[in-house]
């Protein structure tokens, strides 16, 4: 099986090269953000962020969703509720990504009717499909369409992840800060979202300022 080949050469030739991240002592962890993205397999935040075992505390999900508070209690909220209230992660990012299979059904649902779970679990991006149907240009190419679709999903989703009371308290306090990314598949582009415009410009944009 290669995923053990792999197990094999890391515990051989990576691990005795990383960091120490814990001790006898128990040291705790102290992630640098909450980076919450999409389980697509070609999206993988210590890659794309270039970052070490132990900087990111991560959630996976399909389509990058976090239920609005009260809406569904399970692993995201959990997630959201120990990064920030436990750990004190400074910063938390939602991450979205280009060629996402969630988006494309949102826009085409035909094929949830064999998959209800996937179906209840977009309905927490209903908000972005609908404010994106709503005011979309009805020439938008399909390629565009969809890109507008991921941006706004992930705009909503900051939008749910504030309706949080742990996250809602410490945005309020000025101890977390909040941040909506796109990543791109095909070119490792990030795009990061302005609140003051409203738009997404390119991460190598902010970083030269």
């Amino acid at each position: 099986m290669d995923l053990l080949r792999g197990v094999a050469r890391f515990q051989r030739e990576v691990f005795p090269h990383l960091p120490p991240r814990s001790s006898s002592e128990g040291t705790p962890q102290r992630p640098l953000a909450l980076f919450v993205t999409c389980a697509d397999s070609r999206v993988v935040p210590e890659v794309i962020t270039q970052t070490e075992p132990g900087d990111l505390f991560g959630c996976q999900v399909v389509g990058n969703i976090v239920p609005a508070h009260g809406s569904t209690y399970g692993g995201v909220s959990a997630t959201v509720e120990f990064a920030v209230s436990v750990l004190g992660v400074p910063d938390v990012i939602i991450c979205g990504h280009t060629d996402c299979g969630a988006m494309k059904v949102l826009l085409d649902p035909s094929p949830l009717a064999a998959l209800p779970s996937v179906q209840e679990w977009l309905n927490h991006a209903e908000a972005a499909r609908r404010t994106v149907m709503d005011n979309c240009d009805a020439a938008l190419s399909d390629a565009d369409l969809l890109d507008r679709l991921t941006c706004q999903n992930v705009v909503s989703q900051l939008a749910n992840l504030r309706t949080h009371p742990a996250v809602a308290s410490r945005v309020a306090g000025g101890k977390v800060r909040l941040h909506g990314w796109v990543y791109s598949i095909d070119s490792g582009e990030v795009r990061c979202y302005d609140e003051a415009t409203g738009a997404f410009v390119p991460a190598s944009t902010l970083f030269e300022a």
